[in-house]
């Protein structure tokens, strides 16, 4: 259900005539689902690929007070049939060379993945449920990225990218191991 929504809402921000005046970016590639990054009790888990996609717009005038991130909105499937995420945000770029920019984002984002064990404790079904799955705890989840972005030309770039997801104790509480994934995207300027 969460899959079908997120690919409708991607596949209509990418049919919509890729003005200037609205979307400024589009960005798609492949995400190592579940590295070992600090915490690695759960990195053992959901080791699947996702795909990535996401569509940046034009930073609208008010944004400029923090230093004018752009709005986005994004899609990531598992090709495992693992956890999968949708979601929207702001994200900045801050070059620091002609080609090179360092790329932060914040969001929020729903998923499909798992929040619990369906097992009760001391079942061994159980166990066997949270070798396999990454607890998340919420359904709705805080999505923090960091990526390093080269710029090929005035249209094309790629970057390597880290995505962190969890509900932080705030979107939720109790079971919050979150997830931990690194990739490589190709981007496409619309507005150049």
């Amino acid at each position: 259900m969460i899959r079908a929504a997120t690919l409708s809402i991607s596949a209509a921000l990418l049919a919509g005539t890729a003005s200037a005046d609205i979307f400024s970016e589009a960005r798609f590639g492949v995400m190592q689902e579940n590295i070992c990054v600090l915490d690695c009790d759960n990195a053992n888990k959901e080791p699947g690929q996702n795909i990535s996609g996401e569509v940046l717009f034009t930073s609208p005038d008010f944004l400029n007070v923090i230093w004018s991130p752009k709005p986005y909105a994004m899609a990531s499937l598992n090709t495992q049939g693992d956890t999968s995420f949708g979601g929207v945000g702001l994200h900045w770029s801050f070059p620091f060379t002609e080609k090179w920019a360092f790329e932060p984002s914040v969001g929020y984002v729903v998923h499909d993945g798992e929040l619990a064990s369906p097992f009760p404790q001391g079942d061994p079904r159980g166990d066997a449920f949270t070798e396999e799955h990454v607890l998340l705890g919420s359904r709705d989840l805080f999505r923090t990225t960091f990526g390093l972005h080269y710029k090929f030309n005035e249209i094309w770039g790629a970057e390597v990218m880290y995505e962190h997801l969890s509900h932080g104790q705030i979107l939720g509480n109790g079971r919050n191991q979150g997830l931990d994934n690194i990739g490589v995207r190709l981007s496409y300027k619309f507005d150049n």
